[in-house]
């Protein structure tokens, strides 16, 4: 058999270099999982209450050491609040409100005053 010849040129070699690591994509996922519970919470919105569970999840998922380091919170934290804003959005449905004495003034107005 032929001995081949390493036919490649040393000097067209090019070194590996690692490409630089994107930070954008996790401070905004963080910032949704943070933000959407609130949202839920406010505004009694049961739907954007399971997004929020679905961001905060994937948050607490995808996170790595380097966003451990430098996050404020912890991703459970914030899996915490999204089933907690769960909670809040459903409780009207195991705890309905009852309704307080109807008097003809508002909420706003002044108490009457107790008989003598």
């Amino acid at each position: 058999m032929a001995s081949k010849k390493d036919m490649r040129r040393p000097d067209l070699v090019i070194p590996y270099q690692e490409p630089v690591a994107k930070g954008d994509s996790s401070d905004f996922s963080s910032t949704l999982s943070s933000t959407l519970p609130m949202a839920a919470i406010f505004m009694r919105n049961r739907y954007i209450g399971w997004a929020a569970v679905a961001f905060s999840l994937q948050s607490w998922l995808g996170e790595s050491e380097e966003t451990k380091k430098t996050s404020s919170t912890p991703g459970y934290f914030s899996v915490g609040m999204s089933l907690m804003s769960l909670i809040v959005t459903y409780l009207p449905l195991f705890l309905p409100p009852t309704a307080g004495p109807q008097r003809g003034g508002s909420a706003t107005d002044a108490a009457p005053p107790v008989p003598a």
